[in-house]
């Protein structure tokens, strides 16, 4: 089956903000806090909130205490003023389309003109701008309301934000033919304009389509039917639980889309069991192949395979004869490292890889067994190296078991308690802790000293695990800001973050292959170049929305490092 995601999918820029400033609101003010009504309409982002404790307010007190965020959908201006007078901290969350569309009612309104609002009576949108239109308002949704309106003397048209772009253009032309005098404003947001425009496109090329959202969205509600109009089977669907009955079975091309409410770890999550279904139901070769794949991803084993690869490409990198030692130790640590960071990472797996955060929980003591064995049986691996290595991969090991442990005690005011509470620390650490395995412990080892040649090779490895970290980091950036953690994209943003990538991986292209080029590292350098070269393609088709996260691009990129072993066994054979 192949998959198709609209670009546009996912939140907008005005729930994205209001979602940000519920998360960031414990830290930032007065407990407790509040959303006046439901925030955005997705059951699974309010169900969040109320787990971290921010509770929906429903009906204005006579007093109160605390913080009161204001929905992304708006209020009407008499609800804040009562919510300020009651004594809550008011944050106002709406989104800023929405209050241009307030300030378009509030001016005209003040000059004596009508409002004819074009949206859903019942919308909590529709609900705040009526406030602002006053006794002048008037509701249309469909072509009776407006044939049901009087003429008046001046008036202007808005629309809903996520109202439906075919039958607002429906009453303009009625406005421009009966009343030209009336004024019309184009406020149906261009996020929503291209939703609805990408999903008809989408349509076109795809068997069905799944839509993606909250059954009280509007907008998702909206793209649903514009789909349906289409002809293609359409399912709208609030999570991937759902999937299992739209009988997808025999399909081609299926696509996605979703409605500006909807997270894109829920999105994520229906793509996987997309991705799955398949490949579960069939006995060919492809179903096999998703057989022996998934349960080596979920237990890291190719992950450990891949740094073994990577060891024994930075060995004949620093010409150095490879050995079983360097190669097992660095399978051994990372294994055991990743299996322990999934072990203690499940809050965030829940939302970027259910399926995974599910084995954990169920196998998490075999899983548990097998973190401490394989660290254990990669320190005597070091051991056998040497002194030198056993030092290091030892005192690595105790930092790595440090990771989540309190340092500083509860009584001093200082914010970064623990190694995992500093910003970014667990992709640079994570990075820095391959590029010793695979590259500083092998060329100790073997020489002796460190030299030039083992510093490139261990800056290479690094920056090419980094840009991999960081980049699984970008995917699962949403269910990461769920659960509070502070990765790089998440302090950078998703751009910045993108540049940063692309530079290291252009960094890591010119530094091997130059020093191959002056002698410093052996041939194969220019070989290897592929490693980050590949790894720039797949961020870059990422990027242009051509690449999309789920099982076949995690694979694609852990086989970057096995691709480095079988590069250096085929130079080693010609």
């Amino acid at each position: 089956m192949k998959i198709e995601i609209a670009k546009t999918a996912g939140f907008c820029m005005g729930v994205r903000r209001a979602v940000e400033l519920a998360l960031d609101a414990p830290g930032k003010h007065a407990a407790p806090i509040y959303t006046y009504g439901p925030l955005i309409h997705n059951p699974q982002v309010l169900a969040l909130f109320a787990e971290k404790g921010i509770r929906v307010l429903n009906e204005i007190p006579e007093r109160g205490c605390g913080t009161v965020l204001i929905r992304a959908h708006g209020v009407p201006p008499a609800d804040k003023k009562r919510l300020s007078a009651a004594g809550f901290n008011v944050v106002d969350a709406t989104c800023p389309r929405v209050i241009r569309v307030q300030t378009i009612i509030r001016v005209h309104a003040r000059k004596g003109f009508d409002t004819i609002i074009v949206g859903d009576r019942d919308h909590p949108e529709v609900v705040g701008l009526m406030g602002y239109a006053g006794v002048s308002g008037h509701v249309v949704s469909t072509q009776a309301d407006l044939d049901a309106l009087p003429a008046f003397d001046q008036a202007i048209i808005v629309a809903q934000t996520t109202q439906n772009m075919r039958f607002y253009e429906t009453i303009k032309a009625w406005a421009a033919e009966t009343h030209p005098h009336y004024k019309a404003f184009d406020t149906i947001c261009d996020s929503t304009e291209k939703r609805q425009a990408e999903v008809k496109r989408l349509a076109e090329g795809v068997d069905a389509v799944i839509v993606v959202g909250g059954r009280q969205s509007g907008n998702t509600r909206r793209l649903a039917e514009i789909a349906a109009d289409s002809g293609k089977p359409t399912f709208h669907v609030e999570t991937e639980a759902e999937l299992g009955g739209c009988g997808l079975d025999g399909l081609g091309t299926v696509g996605i889309t979703a409605g500006a409410s909807t997270p894109n770890w829920i999105i994520k999550r229906v793509y996987r069991e997309l991705e799955r279904l398949p490949a579960t139901r069939s006995s060919d070769a492809f179903g096999e192949c998703f057989r022996i794949v998934q349960p080596l991803l979920l237990t890291n084993g190719y992950v450990a395979l891949g740094a073994g690869c990577l060891a024994f490409a930075c060995s004949r990198l620093m010409g150095i004869t490879p050995a079983s030692a360097p190669v097992a130790a660095a399978m051994l640590y990372v294994l055991s490292m990743h299996l322990l960071n999934h072990l203690t990472g499940t809050a965030e797996d829940q939302y970027n890889d259910p399926e995974r955060a599910r084995f954990y929980e169920t196998h998490r003591l075999r899983l548990s067994a097998l973190a401490i064995a394989a660290g254990a049986a990669g320190i005597l691996c070091a051991a056998m190296m040497g002194t030198t290595a056993f030092v290091i991969l030892l005192l690595m090991s105790l930092l790595g078991l440090t990771y989540n442990l309190y340092l500083v005690p509860a009584g001093l005011d200082f914010r970064f308690r623990r190694i995992k509470d500093i910003p970014g620390s667990k992709t640079i650490l994570i990075a820095a802790a391959w590029g010793v395995v695979v590259a500083l412990l092998p060329g100790i080892a073997a020489k002796r000293y460190l030299s030039a040649d083992i510093l490139l090779v261990f800056a290479w490895a690094t920056g090419l695990v980094f840009s991999r970290t960081a980049f699984f980091d970008l995917l699962d950036v949403q269910g990461d800001r769920m659960v509070g953690k502070e990765t790089l994209p998440i302090l950078l943003g998703g751009v910045k973050t993108v540049v940063l990538l692309k530079g290291i991986l252009t960094a890591a292209i010119l530094l091997v292959a130059l020093a191959a080029a002056v002698g410093l590292v052996a041939p194969l350098g220019f070989l290897l170049t592929l490693c980050p070269g590949i790894m720039l393609v797949l961020v870059t088709a990422h990027e242009q929305g051509r690449m999309l996260p789920g099982m076949r691009l995690e694979f694609l990129v852990e086989s970057l490092f096995l691709l480095s072993g079988l590069l250096t066994l085929l130079v080693g054979w010609f």
